[in-house]
């Protein structure tokens, strides 16, 4: 499985006389023949490392191998749970979540437009070069209007330019982890029938199902990319 993408999303369970929001955990690969599937999923009671680390160590005990680049967001527990589980493997940061963020340290609505398009350049560069020419210029152009702008982007973009040292018909498909929304999506319409799950072990059921399902469809149908040098 060259390429493996991790999400999360959150689905409503009654756990210990109390409603809380339970994290679905979800690993999707693409494996040399460019096709998908989904490695597995997981309810836990929350993204923290202990639960993601559970998760990729239950993935490499079933025989996962042979991954090139890990796609994902930059949660933390997950973060730290690949490093310790798969140290080896480089990681792109997912370059849509990145744009979510930057919005965050955007001090005045009048910026965000042109904040956007800078970070959209320096994502559509044309090699690693060229990208960190366009980081060096978006930093020093919001040094002093936008300080926690500038030291946000020196830390998090570089995270996700990872995609540059990989087969450039590729980079359009592991540059971000929007392949895991048609699961998601699919998921989100299965389970808003029940609204409210008695427990982890009736979510996961219902989860584990829809994407046996969707994997099915993914691993007979077209492939996803050409891997093919």
């Amino acid at each position: 499985m060259p390429y493996v993408y991790l999400d999360a999303r959150y689905e409503k369970v009654r756990h210990g006389g109390r409603v809380v929001d339970c994290a679905v955990l979800l690993g999707i690969g693409v494996d040399d023949q460019g096709k998908r599937s989904v490695l597995g999923v997981s309810v836990a009671l929350s993204e923290q490392e202990a639960h993601w680390r559970g998760f990729l160590s239950s993935l490499k005990d079933r025989g996962l191998y042979g991954m090139e680049l890990f796609i994902s967001d930059a949660h933390e527990g997950l973060k730290a749970a690949r490093k310790a589980v798969f140290p080896a493997v480089p990681w792109q940061r997912c370059q849509f979540h990145v744009q979510q963020n930057a919005q965050k340290y955007v001090p005045r609505q009048s910026m965000k437009r042109e904040v956007a398009e800078a970070i959209r350049g320096v994502f559509n560069a044309l090699n690693r070069q060229e990208a960190d020419r366009q980081l060096d210029l978006l930093i020093a152009a919001y040094q002093e209007k936008a300080p926690r702008l500038a030291e946000w982007a020196e830390k998090a973009i570089p995270e996700a330019l990872t995609v540059f040292e990989f087969p450039q018909r590729h980079r359009r498909r592991i540059r971000t982890s929007n392949m895991v929304e048609r699961l998601s999506k699919e998921l989100k319409r299965r389970t808003a029938v029940a609204t409210l799950f008695p427990n982890e072990g009736s979510c996961l059921r219902l989860v584990s199902a829809v994407a046996m399902e969707i994997s099915d469809e993914w691993e007979t149908g077209r492939v996803y990319l050409t891997m093919e040098q």
